[in-house]
């Protein structure tokens, strides 16, 4: 059966083959485009949804904080009140010492708790003797006997040193309307051997600490509290309240660790499909937790029938219109195909003749003879330009060198050498011949940083032999940056200007050299101390120089300017030459260059 219409398909002419590939075509392209779309639409819906939650993590993270700040405030006034800690700590007294006690520790609690003001907390201290105080009773109604035995002050004694969060559960719901409560505990004991006398237990009802993040909430969009034991100690949502849940733990701990995480990890809580995004609170040990109900955030964002529907009417439309040219179309286009294979046989000089095809196939004939035309001036000025080219990097080459930078170094060469330095003779010797290799080479290639500071250093190892050291040169270089890659002799040209500019008034100064990486550049900045200039009336010049400096034929014959042209050149308008001076204040250059490693 297969072969039959196969053999059915190869016996039709150009018209049905053409027009049943282009119907396929069509149809699946359309129906791919559609799902891609929907999908697409979907994925950049979460992805801003989940960045735009991401910034209110950011601001629910900064007002828990500000509450734990709040409590180690306390806990560190309440560890330094000498009349809470008699009073926790000491034995039998009088009626009357006793009264002063009471009273003394009662002022050192008010004073603690001004540092809740903003929130609606319930302050009690416990200590080793038995005795205890609150601050609010009706609060929290749980006495000193029932918190000596609870987990929440075993867990307290065994890290003394941190500030305990735990969930407090009231299996009657007697005072707390079957509400919970967040106990922040600090155990309060002697520095000086480790002697503990007390605990300190901070409470505050779910429905105060809510507000903390609930504000940031919607529907579809709540947010979790999780310890490391995962169990949920507060949420928006009351019903996972003292929930455990280790899955979710997991995916909060993991997206909260990932890198290059597209929105963040998926997973099931209540059997609801949720997005996670997390944010671990190391003062609380809790994961504040973000998750976000996929289908309720995108609802009705796309209408997939409507948008279905509007598909298939534009691929029937088009089916019409293909097959109406397509008839129309292959009549003629066999001829032309004919004349085309011709060409390469007839050489590109040879034009098509279509005075007789259609409209369509008469453009397309056209076209072709125009493009032979083209193709034809393209080739020789292919070959002017690469002639053009060439010479250019010739006379480019040419200027590197000035004979004037010669002379006078193997003049200071000689000079060393009849005095009797042989050796500052050799090392200056040497420094020249290694310039010399850097600079005539290809001055389009690309060098590592390394061999351009070896190259700096040479250049600059013979300023000193000719001039002296007045002007000192210091190199600040990353070490990440040695093996990028930068096009030769940029940032040479900028130290001669500083050598041979930026000191004519002062004299003496210094220039700092620093290759450092950003995000994906190389910036290189030369700063001199030097006289400085007014870059507005320079604006006309091919160098920023003073008017009566810029007749000074430099050593590369690269100016400032064709430096910075030259890096557009190769990597495009984000990358350049950035100047920055004042006068008396020096000048600072800044080369910025794509980071390319080795």
């Amino acid at each position: 059966m297969k072969n039959r219409w196969m053999h059915k398909l190869q016996r039709q002419g150009m018209f049905p083959k053409l027009f049943l590939v282009t119907l396929v075509s069509i149809v699946t392209v359309s129906l791919l485009t559609l799902a891609i779309t929907i999908n697409m639409s979907e994925r950049l819906f979460i992805r801003t949804f989940s960045i735009t939650n991401e910034k209110l993590l950011n601001q629910m993270k900064s007002n828990l904080e500000a509450y734990h700040n709040a409590v180690a405030t306390s806990a560190t006034m309440m560890a330094q009140n000498a009349a809470v800690r008699s009073y926790l700590s000491g034995g039998e007294s009088d009626a009357v010492t006793l009264a002063m006690k009471t009273y003394n520790m009662t002022q050192g609690m008010k004073a603690i708790r001004s540092n809740f003001s903003a929130y609606d907390v319930g302050i009690m201290i416990v200590g080793v003797n038995g005795r205890s105080h609150t601050t609010n009773p009706w609060y929290w109604p749980v006495t000193a006997e029932d918190l000596k035995e609870h987990s929440i002050t075993t867990k307290t004694k065994e890290h003394p040193k941190q500030i305990i969060y735990q969930l407090y559960k009231d299996e009657t719901g007697k005072g707390l309307k079957g509400g919970t409560v967040l106990v922040a505990s600090k155990a309060l004991y002697e520095p000086s051997n480790g002697y503990i006398y007390g605990v300190m237990y901070v409470a505050i009802h779910d429905r105060s600490f809510q507000p903390f993040y609930a504000n940031f909430t919607s529907e579809g969009n709540d947010v979790v509290l999780l310890n490391e034991e995962g169990e949920i100690v507060s949420s928006s949502r009351g019903d996972l309240i003292g929930l455990k849940d280790r899955g979710l733990l997991d995916k909060a701990s993991e997206q909260e660790t990932a890198v290059g995480t597209e929105y963040g990890e998926t997973a099931l809580v209540n059997g609801d499909e949720v997005i996670v995004l997390s944010e671990y609170l190391p003062e609380f040990r809790f994961y504040l937790v973000n998750l976000i109900d996929k289908q309720a955030a995108i609802g009705q964002m796309v209408n997939a029938k409507a948008v279905l529907l509007t598909t298939l009417a534009i691929v029937a439309i088009s089916l019409v219109v293909v097959f109406l040219i397509t008839r129309k179309m292959t009549r003629s286009l066999r001829m032309l195909v004919e004349e085309m294979s011709g060409v390469p046989t007839r050489g590109f000089d040879r034009h098509i003749d279509v005075t007789a095809s259609s409209y369509e196939v008469r453009e397309l004939g056209n076209a072709f003879n125009f493009m032979l035309d083209e193709l034809n001036a393209y080739v020789g000025r292919l070959v002017e330009t690469q002639r053009q080219q060439r010479n250019a990097e010739l006379a480019a080459l040419q200027m590197q060198i000035n004979p004037h930078f010669l002379y006078n170094t193997l003049a200071s060469v000689k000079f060393l050498v009849q005095q009797g330095n042989k050796e500052k003779a050799a090392e200056t010797i040497n420094a020249l011949i290694s310039l010399l290799q850097n600079t005539i080479s290809n001055v389009d290639s690309t060098i590592p940083v390394r061999q351009e500071l070896d190259t700096l250093k040479h250049y600059v190892f013979i300023n000193h032999v000719r001039y002296g050291e007045k002007i000192r040169v210091h190199y600040y270089v990353e070490p990440e940056c040695l093996d990028v890659q930068m096009p030769k002799l940029v940032i040479q040209p900028f130290i001669e200007n500083s050598f041979f500019h930026a000191f004519n008034q002062k004299g003496e100064g210094s220039i700092i050299i620093m290759i450092a990486a950003k995000e994906d550049r190389l910036l290189c900045e030369v700063a001199d101390n030097g006289d400085g200039m007014d870059l507005e009336r320079q604006d006309a010049a091919d160098e920023p120089l003073p008017a009566p400096k810029r007749k000074r034929q430099l050593f590369s014959g690269i100016g400032i300017r064709n430096v910075d042209e030259r890096i557009k050149y190769l990597y495009g308008e984000d990358y350049g030459v950035d100047i920055v001076s004042k006068p008396g204040e020096g000048t600072t250059v800044t080369i910025a260059l794509p980071f390319i490693k080795s």
